[in-house]
Parts: structure tokens; C-alpha cells; sequence
């Protein structure tokens, strides 16, 4: 079959390019000098296409040539196009050009190109890591239209060599017929208001992530540009106290796929963006409004509630102030996620962090956009509890986030899910505890006993989820004598479901941040398993030679370990313990008469194994096995990672060891 003209001459660029990479001119050059002086002699004056020929396959040339020049097959385009399966894009670093993807030609696609960083001064002195050393990286995390993408991580630098492309889908896939399966035009992407979130996270040595700077990209200003092409500067931020000092820019070029047939003035894409700030700021200063008389007629009611929790309006991590219902959102975790009980154990393993303060005076004002705690992977109690509420939400619960104090007077964030029978159910979303509210009644007489308290909590000044708000006008505001009976205003006093949904609805305004999907786990649950496990051993062999202790391991033992943590993990994530009789039977058959058998388990959130194995030398339980001594000693290890969806997991080592006591 003859190929395109179009296609012979790209073919033909490749194969040059190709020969030129491996020098094959030169190595033609040398074969045909030396098969004239040692073979053909000096008195032979033609030599033929053949005799090359004949000459480079002796040596090898043309075989070497021929397998290294190997062609891809093109894939299909639906994988391309896929959300789930382009989650992430890489791009080599070895190659020169971007890799060519097949797309589908009835949809628009936005690709985004990083063309490197500049001016991140904090770095200036930093010198360019040697190969195989371990620095600080930078990766950027980028979300659009529900799909998410980072980058490779490159060492940090004044001038990072963050270089990637990333094929954003404009046009989003339909279920119905209709207008979803013809080709967007420039006027409806006008309309599409969701912008191009990027989350910079810094990585240091040690594994901790520090939040860089958090930008939106308003993508529209390529749907004006003739060739459908427009590169930009784009300035980052800092977070927290050093949003307004800037930290770095990033060099991007923004490609419209197909081009457009007839693109808009400049004039057009801004008066609709003028436009739609306009409307967005009149909804914000409505809402305002609305809220200032609110708070009037709530201090009516009592002089005292001036001094009660009651938290309508948070600062993000750009000092933004936005309403603490837009943190809310019921969100669906697909098949990564199977019961709420699940969802709170993997809220529970992202690390708490309160946000970094400069000098004293108090707490920092931080709540994370939910992109930005998800790549951090760490945040403050508020950023745990807004992401527990939404999963719970999208598992069809009716869930709140309740502000109020600890028992320590510390003020503090926590969920709350009402039952359809009354049931109040408190999850504390740092360590995924649940506990059952029982109401005491005040009017109770001083000899009648009232139940114990089992929740860390003492005061709730309000709750809110993402349409409701509900703010605590009870005389007392100790939860222990809170009655949760929304409907009734002597107890609760409302916002207007209407007002917080002109603010916090999706898409109700444009400075109300996207939620993002969740994204599986990529982490290889067995090998990340033997890889820490291999090092905790080699870090018990090196501790014990240093006490002047042998090391003897008992690999079946190590092996009967793992039914505990399996089933200490199945009891964190359901509260239902199992296993333990089969385990505890094990056990006893691989322990001789006369023996004596030690075990300790302990959780991470982390998969540092160094910091790890420093932090169990602290226990004395543990540090009395490592540290072992008797006749027939004999160590075991067991490491198992539970991986969840994000970047998150469940480490759980157990030490034990078997020995005979010596008197």
C-alpha cells in the first residue's frame, strides 16, 4: 500500500534523523577506508555497492541500524481521550519533541505547554544537584473540567526545568444525543467559565511536602489569537501571610485542538469576563449584605453570642475570604472508595499540619482548596473535616461540619452525620474515630446520672454543610447538652438555603474553585511492602551489631505476622476485629515449649522507613525486642502498606521475636 506524500516524507525525516543520531555517515566513512586498505587492496580502483554492503552487515552496521529503528503503533484515540486514563502525562526528558497523540476529532482539546520557571529566588542559591543525589523537587498538579495532571518532579532552582505538555479536554463527553456530539465553537467556549487550577508542591528530602503556590488560569484568551496559539508569563503567589509576595513565574503556551475556523476579538473575550466579575462580585456583595444583617439579629437574640464560634466566612490559601459552605460539596469517590467508614479512614491518613505563622499571635488563618490538600497531602483540622463532609455527603448521608472547641478549650473542627431516627454520629476526621451523641438534659435532677461523654468535644458555636448553616442560639453551647433538632429556630438559627446558594452552588460564581476528582493510588501495595521491610531489617542487624548482638532471622515467623495486620487495618477502617484466633493458634505451633514469643505492632501514615524505625526505638516495648537477649533469639519483622486513593496509605510493622529465657 503507497503511502501519502505526506506521510513518505515524515518518514523519511525520521530515518535521517534517526541515522544522523547514530552517526552512521561517519561509521560508512570508516568501514569503506578500511575495506579499500585491507581487503581490495591499494591497487583497486572500483569498488562496488555491493562490497559495502557486504562489509557493513559483517560488521554489525546495518543490524544495529534496524533494530534500534523501531515504529510505535499509533494507540486508540478513546484511550487518549479517556479522563481516567490520561490522569497523568508525562513527557521524557530524553526526547526532543512532544510526543504526538491521536485525538478525537469531533472534540476541542486545550494543550497546555510548561516551557520552564523563572525568578524563584528562595532557590537562587541553590547549586544544581549532582546525578543520584537526593533534593528538593518541584511538581505541578494541574486540574480542568474534572481531570487532573502533574508533572515529573524536577530539582528545585531559581530556574526549574519544569517541562510539560498536557492534553486538556475542552468539550466533555455526553450520555445523550444531541448538541454534546458536535464540535464546540469559539462563542461556547466562551461560555465555559471552569479555569485551569495549578497547585506548585515543593518535596523536600525527607518526603515533607510544603504547599509552593496555588493559581487559576483563565485559558479563554486563546480562543482571540489567529493561529489559535498564545503563549503568557504566569506569576505565582505564595500562600497563607505571603499571598500577595510572588514566589515565581511559570512559562506557558496554550494550543487550541483542532483550530478554531473563525476565532473571537480581543474586545469580546474581555467584556465577557468583565461581565462575568461583575456579576460574580454583586452576588458576593448581596451575600455580604445579607450575612452583616444576619449576625445583627443573632446578637439580638443574646448579648453572649457575640462570644460563640460561629464561622461564616473563611480565608483560603490565596487570603481570599469566601463563604465556609463553598468548602462543601457532596463528592462521589467512585470505586475508590466503598462505605463512609472507609472514606474516614482515608481522610484520617493525610497528616495533620496547622498552617506555618510567622512570629507569634495566634492560629493562622488557612483553609485549603480541596485540589490543594489533596496534593499536599497534609492540612489543618479544617481541610480534613470539609473533605470528610463532602465524601460523607456524596455517600448519601446528612453530614455537617461542626465548629466549636476540645475539651482542652481549643478551638476546633469535627463532622457531624444526622440519622434518619434521631441518631447524632460525631467523626473526628484527624484519627477517623466515630462517637454517638447522647443529649443530657439539663432539668434532670442532681441525683439522676447522665451519661458519660465519650467525644473530645466541649462547646459548638455552629454547623454547615454546603446549602445548610446553622448557627447554636441554645442558652448553653456545651455540646453534651446540645439538642440537634434543626427544625427548631429557639434552638438553631438558620441562613437562608436561597442566599448561600447564589455563592456556593457549582458554577455560581467564577471565584468559586472547581472540586476535583479523586485519583487511585499508584502505589505497588507489595513491592512498596518488601521495600521497607528490607530496610527496617538491615536497620535491626546494624542496631543489634552495635549492642554486640547477633542477628538470627525467622523468616516463617515474619510470615505469620501479616493475618494481624491485616486485621488490624480491617478494625480501623470497620471496627470489627477478626482474625485474631487463627493468628493467636499460629502463633503458639511456631513457638517451641520452653520459648517465649513478644510482638509489636505500630501504624504509620508514611513510608519513610528510617523515620520510622527512630520513631519505635522511643517505645520501650519495641526497643526491648530489637534489643533481645537470651539463648535460641530469634527476630522477625512483618511490614504491610494498605495503599487508598491520593497519595495516601496505612504502613503497619510488627516486631516480634521467640526466645529461651536464660536465668
Amino acid at each position: 500500500m503507497a503511502l501519502p506524500p505526506e506521510k513518505a516524507s515524515e518518514l523519511k525525516q525520521i530515518i535521517h534523523n534517526h541515522m544522523t543520531k547514530m552517526d552512521i555517515h561517519g561509521k560508512v566513512r570508516g568501514v569503506l577506508a578500511e575495506t579499500v586498505r585491507d581487503e581490495l587492496g591499494l591497487g583497486q580502483q572500483n569498488l562496488s555497492e555491493e562490497d559495502l554492503m557486504r562489509a557493513l552487515r559483517r560488521r554489525g552496521i546495518i543490524d544495529d541500524v534496524m533494530r534500534d529503528l523501531s515504529f510505535v503503533q499509533d494507540m486508540p484515540s478513546r484511550e487518549v481521550i479517556s479522563a481516567t486514563k490520561a490522569s497523568k502525562h508525562f513527557v521524557e526528558k530524553e526526547t526532543a519533541e512532544l510526543k504526538k497523540l491521536n485525538i478525537d476529532p469531533t472534540r476541542r482539546y486545550l494543550y497546555m505547554q510548561i516551557l520552564g520557571g523563572k525568578a524563584f529566588l528562595e532557590h537562587l542559591q541553590e547549586s544544581e544537584p549532582l546525578p543520584g543525589q537526593i533534593c528538593s523537587t518541584f511538581t505541578l498538579h494541574l486540574h480542568f473540567r474534572n481531570q487532573r495532571f502533574h508533572s515529573k518532579p524536577v530539582p528545585c532552582a531559581c530556574e526549574p526545568d519544569l517541562q510539560e505538555g498536557f492534553l486538556l479536554k475542552v468539550q466533555m463527553d455526553h450520555l445523550g444525543k444531541g448538541d454534546g456530539s458536535k464540535m464546540v465553537d469559539a462563542i461556547t467556549m466562551l461560555s465555559i467559565r471552569d479555569p485551569v487550577h495549578m497547585v506548585l508542591i515543593k518535596t523536600d528530602t525527607s518526603n515533607e511536602t510544603t504547599l509552593v503556590a496555588s493559581c487559576f488560569l483563565d485559558w479563554r484568551s486563546v480562543l482571540s489569537s489567529p493561529n489559535g496559539r498564545t503563549s503568557s508569563a504566569v506569576e505565582l503567589f505564595g500562600v497563607g501571610s505571603e499571598a500577595k509576595v510572588l514566589v515565581g513565574i511559570l512559562n506557558i503556551k496554550l494550543e487550541l485542538l483542532p483550530q478554531l475556523n473563525q476565532t473571537l476579538t480581543q474586545e469580546v473575550v474581555n467584556a465577557q469576563q468583565t461581565l462575568e466579575r461583575q456579576r460574580t462580585a454583586e452576588k458576593e456583595r448581596l451575600f455580604l449584605v445579607y450575612a452583616k444583617q444576619w449576625w445583627r439579629e443573632f446578637l439580638q437574640i443574646r448579648p453572649s453570642h457575640n462570644t460563640k464560634l460561629v464561622k461564616i466566612f473563611a480565608q483560603d490559601e490565596n487570603g481570599v475570604n469566601r463563604p465556609v459552605c463553598s468548602y462543601i460539596r457532596p463528592l462521589r469517590a467512585g470505586r475508590l472508595l466503598d462505605t463512609p467508614r472507609q472514606a474516614a479512614r482515608f481522610v484520617s491518613l493525610f497528616g495533620f499540619e496547622k498552617a506555618p505563622v510567622i512570629g507569634g499571635g495566634g492560629k493562622q488563618e488557612q483553609w485549603c482548596t480541596l485540589l490543594s490538600f489533596l496534593c499536599r497531602n497534609k492540612g489543618d483540622c479544617e481541610d480534613h473535616a470539609n473533605l470528610l463532609c463532602s465524601l460523607l455527603l456524596g455517600f448519601g448521608l446528612n453530614a455537617y461540619v461542626c465548629v466549636g472547641t476540645t475539651a482542652k478549650s481549643v478551638p476546633h473542627t469535627w463532622v457531624m452525620a444526622c440519622g434518619t431516627d434521631g441518631t447524632i454520629t460525631f467523626w473526628n476526621s484527624i484519627t477517623g474515630d466515630r462517637y454517638i451523641h447522647k443529649s443530657n438534659n439539663p432539668d434532670d435532677p442532681p441525683l439522676l446520672q447522665q451519661p458519660k461523654p465519650t467525644y473530645p468535644y466541649r462547646t459548638i458555636g455552629c454547623v454547615f454543610n454546603h446549602q445548610s448553616f446553622f448557627a447554636n442560639c441554645q442558652p448553653l453551647d456545651a455540646v453534651e447538652l446540645c439538642v440537634f433538632d434543626f427544625h427548631d429556630e429557639s434552638r438553631w438559627k438558620a441562613m437562608s438555603e436561597e442566599a448561600i446558594m447564589t455563592v456556593c452552588a457549582q458554577g455560581s460564581t467564577t471565584s468559586l474553585p472547581p472540586f476535583p476528582p479523586l485519583c487511585a493510588s499508584t502505589i505497588d501495595s507489595a513491592a512498596a511492602s518488601n521495600e521497607i521491610e528490607l530496610e527496617i531489617r538491615n536497620m535491626v542487624s546494624e542496631h543489634r551489631k552495635d549492642l554486640g548482638l547477633a542477628t538470627v532471622w525467622d523468616d516463617h515467623l515474619s510470615y505469620l505476622l501479616s493475618p494481624a495486620l491485616s486485621a488490624y487495618e480491617m478494625e480501623r477502617t470497620t471496627g470489627i476485629s477478626c482474625g485474631n484466633e487463627e493468628f493467636q493458634d499460629a502463633i503458639r505451633r511456631a513457638v517451641p515449649d520452653g520459648h517465649t514469643f513478644k510482638g509489636f505492632p505500630i501504624h504509620f501514615a508514611h513510608r519513610n522507613a528510617r523515620r520510622a524505625f527512630c520513631t519505635c526505638l522511643r517505645s520501650p516495648f519495641c526497643d526491648e525486642i530489637i534489643s533481645c537477649r537470651g539463648d535460641h533469639v530469634r527476630i522477625a519483622v512483618r511490614v504491610r502498606v494498605f495503599p487508598y486513593p491520593e497519595s495516601a496509605c496505612a504502613v503497619w510493622i510488627m516486631f516480634a521475636c521467640k526466645y529461651r529465657l536464660v536465668l
